[in-house]
Formats: C-alpha cells, structure tokens, sequence
C-alpha cells in the first residue's frame, strides 16, 4: 500500500537518528579509551626538576605562613592585622596551587576529581537533567583534552607575560638598594625583594607546572590510524552489540507493520477499496501511528534494559529535539490527518484547482493521486501539499482541458496543429508538413486554444455585383447552396459535412455579400484551410458557370478611370 512509503521513509529518519546516537557515543567511548590506554612514558629529568622545586617552593611558603601566624597574635593594631590577613591568604592560596600542582605532576594525570571538590549545579529542572545528564558527561569528556589544552595555554601565555615584569620590578630593587645608605630603606628594600623573589618562584613553578601538563598531553596524542583501530575496538566491545540489537529492533517493528498490514488488506471488508469509509482509514492511521511509535520506543527500550544510560540520555535529546521542531508544524498535521480520514478540505472524487490545472482527487493517501482525464495525464503529490487547497463536486459539464491528445487545435496566433504530447510542463503540436511546435503549459492554455476535433464550422464570404440585385437574396443563394453540396460530395467531403447554408449578408460598398456557412465533423479538422479554399474555389466555378459577375471594390476602380485620365 501506499502508506507503506511514508512508513519507510519514517523509519528511515528514525535509523538515520540512531546512527547519529552511533557515532557521538562510540567517538566519546573512542576518545575515553585512547586517554587510559597511552602506554607510561619514562619519568624526564625535567619533571624531578620541577617536583623538588615544588618542594622548595612549599617550605618557604610554609615557613612564612608561620611567620605571619606569629606578626598577627602578636600585633594588636586592626590595620595591621587586616594587612597580614590578607597576605595570609594569599600565601594559604598559593601553598594550596602548588600543592596540588605538585600531586598532578607526581601522579602524571589530572586527579582534581579525586579530591571530592562540589561540582557546579545545573540551572535547569533537575528532573530534566537527570535523563539528560549522561549525554552531557559524555559530550564534556569527548572535549575534556582540547578544553585541558587550551586552558593550559592560557594559563602558559599569562604567566609569561607575568615573569618579565617580576624579573624587571627585582632589577629595579637591586638597584636601589645599591643606591640607598640608610638602613631601614635597605632592610624595607630587603624585605620587598624576598617577596617578590618568592613571587617570581611560585610563578615559575606554576609555568612549569602548565608546560609539563601541555607537554604530556601533547605526547598522547595518537594519529588517526590508531585513533580509528581504538575506535573500531571499543565500539563492539561495549556499545557495538546495544546498537545492534536496536536497530534489529527497528527492523522487526517494520517487518511486522508490513506483515499485519497485508492481513488487514486481506482479513478487512473494503481494505483496498478505491474509496474507503472513514473507519478503515482510521485504522490504517492508527496502524501507521503505532509502528513510528514502536520504531522509535523500541530502541529506547533496549538502551533502558541494558543500561546504557548514554545512550539513553542521547535518544531523550534526540526525542526533544524532534518534539521541539514539531511543535510550529502541529496544526498542519493535524490537517494531513483531516485530509487522511477524508474530512479536510479536500476529499476523494472532487475536483481541485493546482499548478494552473483542473485535477480530479482519484485517491487520498499519504501519497495522493490526481487525475486530469481529458488531458489523459495524472500525478503523485506528498498529502502535505494538498493541506493549503480545496475542492468541490465535479459537474458534468466541467470543463477539464481544452483539448486531448490526437485533438487538432487552432491557436490564437493562428497556428494550427495536431497535439502530439500533453505533459505537466509542455504540450506538443504538429502542423500540416510535419512541423513541431511546443509550448509551455502556461503559454498554450494562455493563447486559448479552439479545438477542432469535435466539430468545427467554416464560414466564407463572396461578393457579386449590384447588377444581380434582384436575384441576390434568394435565388442565386438558393442555385449556390445546391451547386455547393454538388461540389462537395463530387470531392469527397459530404460523409464530412454536418450542415450547409448560403445566406444574404450584406450590402457592401462595392458587392452584395453572400456568407456560406458549413459545418463539418471533427475528423476533418486537419482539412480546416484546404476546406476553407475549396469553398472559395467552388464558388468562384458557380459564378463562372452561372455568369455572376465578381466586382472590383469600387475604389480601385475609381483610382485607376482617374489615373488612364
């Protein structure tokens, strides 16, 4: 059935979906495993270096942290001790960084997590964030080492610009020092370089610290070979078999919709009907329903039973995403279901107006059927489309197309051909000769085309001399008209010819008018012009025959009496 199309293409999105769940988890998995599988460089020299400075760094620290505990019990003025306190915990501050620098270069990785530090809480509902929250470890851990990298950077191109300052601020108290002669300028300047010495040391070491951890990083880093067979490994050893079964899942739920559908089709009174009551297409609409919502909640379920919660949380974004994109496309959908029950605003057998085109409604699906059946031409177009139409009974005298195929017709312009081709974009014609000619569809219905092919009339116009006055209105149409249908059953043409009449017209500047009239059937409309002639031809022959004078029109044969005078 035709359902079934949409039901692919739903099912198609849904597997799409999941390989994207695929490929974000596998990749994060992939990443993780590459950091714990680096195999133990040997310890640098450079990396003692640093440790035992750490280790310097942190008695001196400790040594004036003493130092200050004692200056605050022992002074007892409130501005002092606001000051000590303040270098107190700066010294505090920086005896815990140094520490902690010294137990991640010790331990060769990053083992802040281990400290038991509170993590920042997220703004957000907690009951939204608990399903999601996985998904988001997994997201932070796949950028964990870029993130580590650059603030690394930061903190490398912070220090350096901090250490020529520091450098220049003790060369400028070495030189007043050099300079001064009192003794407590030189005991002031000596106290103000041990601190800033001290400064200048802990933000070496921080320097150091910072291109160790970047150096180290850097040196883990594995080429995209490698990268890929850590890849391929980690995915079927632990998320490879979850997605598997989930897509088994998928597969079945499809492979059961198409089954139960052809036992409706076959076990249901009316099931494949041209023209189904509302009940059967409301269970058809149901059926749909349910197999993308057990395409979609099965692989949910599989990643719920296994615990996967990665997984899991991804398909919970995945389901938000897709709900929040829907929720401005809700009414139209709502309209297509409308038009799939056969209760919207347009409806099987009414006729619609598209493309600039009459259609007849053959059949509504998620797929419909439009019909043109004098054009002989139909079209399949996306239920969605018709959201925005609508239709009304077709009367029997509705016209549908100007003409059919095999039809011949006379354009505005004049041109005159048999229409060959009829398609949504163009039609075809083909003149006397052989000559193609096509147009758009606009154009062609655009230039109003006068269809022969049904029945068509030729009317010609003859004028004689004001000397025949007195036979012009009945005798000479009457001995025309018999002369005429002689004529044209001698040639050929009087299976063709529907009616004959030979009538007064009118009394013109220089002639009587006589008008023939003759209708003819649709099958000689490619003789349109020969016929035309032929008329003017037997007239001409009655008039010789009959002695009826053709007159000049007068002012030509005024002009040339004046011009021999």
């Amino acid at each position: 059935m035709k359902y079934q199309n949409k039901l692919l293409k739903y099912s198609a999105s849904v597997l799409l979906g999941w390989c994207c769940l695929w490929l974000i988890a596998t990749t994060a998995l992939a990443q993780s495993n590459g950091e714990s599988q680096q195999p133990q460089a040997a310890v640098a020299p450079s990396t003692i270096e640093t440790l035992s400075s750490f280790v310097e760094l942190r008695k001196a620290l400790q040594k004036d942290i003493r130092t200050l505990n004692q200056q605050l019990q022992s002074t007892r003025s409130e501005a002092e001790k606001a000051s000590l306190k303040q270098r107190l915990e700066k010294l505090e501050s920086d005896l815990r960084t140094t520490t902690r620098n010294f137990e991640n270069i010790a331990a060769g990785v990053d083992i802040t997590t281990l400290r038991g530090e509170v993590t920042e809480e997220f703004n957000l509902q907690q009951e939204v964030f608990a399903l999601v929250r996985p998904a988001i470890d997994e997201m932070k851990e796949m950028t964990a080492r870029v993130r580590k990298k650059s603030e690394l950077k930061k903190k490398i191109d912070y220090f350096e610009e901090q250490l020529p300052v520091i450098t220049q601020a003790l060369a400028n108290i070495d030189t007043l020092k050099q300079a001064a002669s009192n003794k407590s300028l030189m005991q002031t300047l000596q106290e103000t370089e041990e601190q800033w010495s001290k400064q200048q040391a802990f933000i070496q070491s921080e320097l150091q610290a910072a291109q160790l951890q970047l150096d180290k990083l850097n040196a883990a880093e594995t080429s995209f070979a490698e990268a890929s067979q850590s890849y391929l490994k980690s995915f079927f050893q632990k998320r490879g078999l979850y997605l598997t079964i989930a897509l088994l899942v998928v597969a079945s739920v499809i492979l059961l919709s198409r089954l139960s559908a052809k036992v409706m089709q076959r076990y249901i009174p009316g099931f494949r009907a041209k023209h189904r009551s509302f009940k059967i297409r409301l269970v058809e609409l149901l059926h749909l329903m349910l197999t993308v919502l057990f395409s979609i909640l099965g692989p949910m379920t599989v990643f719920y039973l296994v615990e996967d919660w990665v997984l899991f949380s991804l398909g919970i974004l995945l389901l938000f995403g897709i709900a929040w994109a829907l929720r401005q496309t809700l009414p139209r959908y709502w309209s297509q279901i409308q038009l799939f029950l056969n209760v919207g605003s347009v409806r099987e057998g009414e006729r619609i107006f598209m493309e600039g085109l009459p259609w007849r409604v053959e059949q509504i699906n998620v797929y419909s059927t439009l019909v043109n059946p004098v054009a002989g031409i139909s079209q399949r177009v996306p239920i969605d489309e018709l959201v925005d139409l609508k239709s009304r009974p077709s009367q029997t005298d509705d016209p549908w197309f100007p003409c059919g195929q095999g039809d011949w017709v006379i354009l505005s312009n004049g041109i005159r051909g048999k229409v060959t081709g009829i398609s949504h974009e163009m039609v075809q014609l083909v003149e006397r000769g052989g000559a193609r000619v096509t147009y758009q569809m606009a154009d062609f219905l655009a230039a109003s085309p006068r269809n022969l092919a049904t029945n068509f009339r030729v009317k010609e116009v003859i004028g004689l001399s004001y000397a025949l006055q007195r036979e012009i209105t009945a005798v000479i149409p009457e001995a025309l008209q018999n002369y005429l249908t002689q004529r044209i059953h001698q040639e050929g043409y009087g299976d063709q010819l529907l009616n004959l009449r030979v009538e007064f017209a009118a009394a013109n500047t220089s002639s009587l008018d006589i008008a023939i009239i003759a209708d003819f059937k649709g099958e000689a409309g490619d003789l349109y012009n020969r016929l035309r002639r032929a008329i003017q031809r037997w007239c001409v022959d009655a008039c010789s025959e009959n002695g009826w004078e053709i007159p000049f029109p007068q002012l030509t044969l005024h002009g040339s009496l004046s011009a021999s005078e």
